[in-house]
């Protein structure tokens, strides 16, 4: 089951009109009227997206942000609106502090689900990227966020660099991604190698094996 965008706003008449705009779209939804109560929220399941209003009547938009990429780092997809913070410093300073996107209202809804479609998509295609990757290529690509180089790893799997290369090249366009530190900060961010950080080889074992 799909996981719902959490609409965060204490005029109760907006939220319903977003759940409502969501959910012809297709998107479950729910809803949250403080910056406290959507931190619970987030805390029973994880959001496909958050929609923000920069003002609500506890804890600031901007605490509730900063808190919720504390959590989950930018893998969420955050979207603030404001009907009061509408100056072009506004907008600026909440994209600064980590926003993916900051609306004015009223929103046209129509923009509304087409940036959400936008964010969303993104967070889709990079949540594939372990199962898009084969377990050669996955070991690689951990053996790269260890800090091996590609002849540590080659000496490490007993193959040629030339193949290694080949899978390598093979992972940044799996990824999307375009260098191999690219590859490397995907694979932080999203966990890739969590599952086996307990069979995986410290970078001083590896070095020393291939040594």
């Amino acid at each position: 089951m799909q996981a719902p965008i959490l609409i965060v706003d204490d005029d109760a008449a907006f939220r319903a009109l977003l759940a409502t705009v969501f959910e012809r779209a297709g998107y479950a939804t729910t809803q949250a009227g403080t910056g406290e109560a959507a931190l619970a929220a987030a805390d029973g399941t994880t959001p496909l997206l958050v929609v923000l209003d920069v003002l609500l009547p506890d804890i600031s938009g901007h605490e509730v942000l900063w808190q919720l990429r504390e959590r989950f780092g930018r893998s969420l997809p955050i979207v603030y609106v404001s009907g009061h913070r509408t100056e072009p410093a506004d907008r600026t300073a909440g994209l600064l502090l980590g926003a993916d996107d900051y609306l004015i209202k009223p929103v046209a809804p129509d923009e509304l689900v087409a940036r959400v479609r936008r964010l969303v998509g993104g967070r889709e295609d990079r949540s594939t990227g372990r199962s898009a990757l084969t377990k050669r290529e996955l070991e690689i690509t951990c053996l790269l966020a260890h800090g091996l180089t590609e002849q540590q790893i080659a000496a490490q799997l007993s193959v040629a660099t030339a193949t290694v290369a080949t899978h390598i090249q093979n992972v940044l366009g799996k990824l999307n991604v375009h260098s191999r530190a690219q590859a490397v900060a995907y694979a932080h961010e999203h966990r890739l190698c969590e599952e086996d950080r307990g069979s995986s080889p410290s970078r001083g074992a590896a070095v020393r094996a291939s040594g």
